[in-house]
This record gives structure tokens, C-alpha cells and sequence, in this order.
């Protein structure tokens, strides 16, 4: 057996891609158009919230820092899709490798921060309407967009060391992008650190945010159920849209676990990259649109950007005669 330190593997194999002959093109496109969709709507709520004074409120923000996050995990995945899909040879290069693993990574555990930061918002606001402002303050606003991104950065900063220091003995993932769970699978020696950190570092950047978004949604249904009618209805208009994003988000990441950890070779290999794909490609399009049409404000401000652009082209096409 081969023992090779992954400082000197040079590349990768990701060994789940196929054999797509002519629909290689098709599959290239429908990516291309996917990601497109996702980069435009991400971008352009962005814009609408940054814009807009009126949405310069606590929640907005949180909403700002969650499209951020899509166009970020977006980014570190389609764009490396969509060479692979057109190569011939499925490689990657270590440095790159670890690169996506990162940003990958970082991506899932700032979207799980994100939403439980989100369910504190929505706690406060329904549970202590009155307390609201003096508890979110622009100081505290700025700590937990800080707490959103900078535990999740250094945690996956370590996870991503303890791994590219392992002695390999292979070089082949058999899944269409880099993962950490499945290069530590290559050591072979004991990789009982990394384990241990990578059970400490899921307890710190998932279980902690799903324990919060669990604790402030049974408190918020208490209030519902206590409250009334405006109460129940404030919950749903502001809640909906963020409990779908959560459940959404949950899905995908659970059946990217179910198929790290157990055998799916029952599973035909189309379905194993669709479900190993999904929370990293159908959240960031999910969320723009979630939120876009559910939301009041940010629908009435998106329909009022949008007529305001198509009556300026309107009227630089056609100019007035004096």
C-alpha cells in the first residue's frame, strides 16, 4: 500500500462523474441558466435592501447577510460544475481541492448560523415587541452578523489543516466536488483527531443554531397560541418564509449526511449527485425567491425598482418632442 502525505498528492480524482456523451452541452446549459438565476435574484435583493432606507432594519440585514452567503457557497461550486462537466478528465488539483472544501463548508455552517440568527430576530420581535429596539441595537446588530460569519471561518480553518496534513493512500472521491468526510476516508492511519474535531466543530456551527431556532420557535408558538389574532398574524407573515428556508435547507443537508455515512450503492449514481448536490445548489435560488414573494416590503420595494427601471427605458427610447 502507498503512502502519500496529501501535501504531495497533486491532484484528485472525483470518481461519481459519468459518462454524459452529447448531453454534456445540455447539462452545461441548464447549469449555466441555474447559476445565472442564482448570482441575478441573490445580487439584486441585495441591491433592493442596501438601497432602500426603509429596509435598513435588523432583519433586512440578516436577510442581506443570508444572500451573501448564497452567492458565496454558489460560487465556490457551479463554476467548478460547469468546467467539470465539459472536461473529459474529472481532476482537481489539492490546493483547489481544499479550497472548495472550505468554502463549502463555511458555506453550511453560515447558513445554519444565519437562520438561527434570523430566529432570534423573529423572537424578539413577536415575543418582546416592545423591548425590540432597546435589545437590537445597531452595536448588537453588527455582533451577531459577526457571530454569523467569523465562528463558522475559523472553525472549518482548522477542520481543513487536521486534514490536508494526513498521510493518504489514495486519491480518488467518489463525489462530483471535494469533501473533507471522504478524504479523511483516504488516511491510513488513525484519524481519531480529526473525528473528534469534526464532532465538536458540527456541535458548535449546527447543533448550537438548531437548539436556538428549536427554542425560540416553541417560544414564538406559545405567544401565537396565547396572543392574538395580529400576534398569530405577524408570526405567519414574517415566520413562513424562514421556516421554509430552514426546512429546505435541513433536507438537503440530511441526505448529504445519509450518503457520506452509508452505503448507497443500491441508489443509482444520477440520484446519489442530485441528493449530494441539492443543498448546495437549490437553497441559494430558494431563498431570493422564498422571501422576494412573501415578504411585503421587499415585494413592493422589488415592483417599484423594477417599474422605475422599465419606465427610465421607456423614456430614453422613446424621448419627447419639445
Amino acid at each position: 500500500m502507498i503512502i502519500l502525505n496529501s501535501t504531495q498528492v497533486s491532484y484528485f480524482t472525483l470518481g461519481a462523474y459519468f459518462d454524459t456523451e452529447s448531453f454534456k452541452y445540455l447539462f452545461f446549459i441548464i447549469i449555466m441558466i441555474f447559476y445565472s438565476s442564482i448570482i441575478c435574484t441573490n445580487l439584486f435583493l441585495i441591491v433592493v435592501i442596501c438601497m432602500n432606507r426603509s429596509l435598513h432594519e435588523p432583519m433586512y440585514i440578516f436577510l442581506c447577510s443570508l444572500f451573501v452567503n448564497e452567492l458565496y457557497g454558489s460560487t465556490g461550486l457551479f463554476p467548478f460544475l460547469l468546467l467539470q462537466i465539459l472536461s473529459d478528465i474529472h481532476t482537481v488539483s489539492v490546493p483547489f481541492c481544499f479550497l472548495q472544501i472550505f468554502c463549502g463548508y463555511t458555506y453550511g455552517s453560515v447558513e445554519f448560523t444565519n437562520l438561527a440568527i434570523m430566529s432570534y430576530d423573529r423572537y424578539l420581535a413577536i415575543c418582546c415587541p416592545l423591548h425590540y429596539n432597546a435589545h437590537m441595537t445597531t452595536t448588537k446588530v453588527a455582533m451577531l452578523i459577526a457571530i454569523i460569519w467569523l465562528p463558522p471561518f475559523f472553525a472549518v480553518s482548522i477542520s481543513v489543516s487536521l486534514s490536508s496534513s494526513l498521510q493518504l493512500c489514495g486519491n480518488i472521491i467518489n463525489k462530483v466536488y471535494c469533501d473533507n468526510y471522504f478524504i479523511i476516508k483516504l488516511a491510513c492511519f488513525d484519524t481519531r483527531i480529526n473525528n473528534v474535531y469534526e464532532l465538536m466543530a458540527a456541535a458548535l456551527t449546527v447543533c448550537v443554531p438548531v437548539f436556538v431556532i428549536v427554542y425560540t420557535y416553541m417560544k414564538i408558538l406559545k405567544v401565537c397560541f396565547s396572543g392574538s389574532r395580529q400576534t398569530r398574524q405577524k408570526a405567519v407573515s414574517t415566520c413562513t418564509p424562514h421556516l421554509a428556508s430552514i426546512i429546505n435547507f435541513s433536507f438537503g443537508a440530511s441526505f448529504e449526511l445519509l450518503q457520506s455515512r452509508f452505503n448507497m450503492d443500491s441508489v443509482p449514481n444520477i440520484l446519489q449527485i442530485f441528493l449530494s448536490l441539492y443543498f448546495l445548489t437549490c437553497q441559494p435560488l430558494f431563498n431570493p425567491l422564498i422571501y422576494g414573494v412573501n415578504m411585503s416590503k421587499i415585494r413592493i420595494m422589488c415592483k417599484s425598482l423594477l417599474l422605475s427601471s422599465v419606465g427610465k427605458c421607456g423614456s430614453s427610447k422613446f424621448p419627447q418632442l419639445e
